[in-house]
């Protein structure tokens, strides 16, 4: 299993539709503006978060339950910053829309920006042949309120190669995320 390169994502993703919208090279400044960086890297890709935010809120104190997740736990928020409380957590989906290759797995790592300010980003794995918009959780471990920038860099997309084909994709077995648009909360 090898890790793939940035000739690699950017066929992938031009001739294959890979990841949607997609940028070629590193973006630093947007309108004259500095920001987190977005798009192809060595051998990755920096990923946007979109503008629709769902923070936590604990008002009502239920329990946080898996597998019966009470949606009424978040305050939507629609918004280019979202403020995430103190010790609280936010989610949050990708601009881009993916389509993982069957003999790919691609893994979710946050960006060192974020981590540098307590702000860590849930690891994640997007398993062969799943695609849709990534939903991302932003934890904020810090006694202080903690932003986080829409349109911005917020994660890395690493892209690892297997050198057989899975007998199983997640398409196959019907995953439950499985063409997820939007920010997706836990399904039981």
């Amino acid at each position: 299993m090898a890790i793939k390169s940035d000739k690699w994502i950017r066929e992938m993703a031009l001739k294959h539709g890979m990841i949607e919208p997609f940028i070629e090279g590193q973006v630093r400044y947007h309108h004259g503006q500095k920001v987190v960086s977005y798009g192809t890297s060595s051998y990755g890709y920096d990923v946007r978060c979109a503008n629709e935010f769902k923070v936590f809120t604990n008002i009502h104190s239920t329990v946080v339950d898996p597998k019966g997740f009470d949606k009424n736990s978040f305050v939507d928020v629609v918004s280019d910053v979202c403020v995430i409380p103190p010790n609280s957590f936010a989610l949050a989906r990708t601009i881009e829309f993916f389509r993982i290759p069957r003999s790919v797995l691609t893994i979710c790592l946050g960006k060192s920006t974020y981590a540098r300010c307590g702000i860590i980003v849930n690891v994640t794995p997007l398993e062969p042949e799943w695609e849709g918009h990534v939903t991302l959780e932003f934890s904020n471990t810090t006694p202080l309120p903690a932003k986080i920038y829409a349109n911005e860099g917020v994660a890395q997309m690493l892209f690892l190669e297997s050198d057989e084909i899975c007998e199983t994709s997640y398409a196959d077995r019907e995953g439950k995320y499985q063409g997820q648009k939007g920010v997706t909360l836990p399904i039981a």
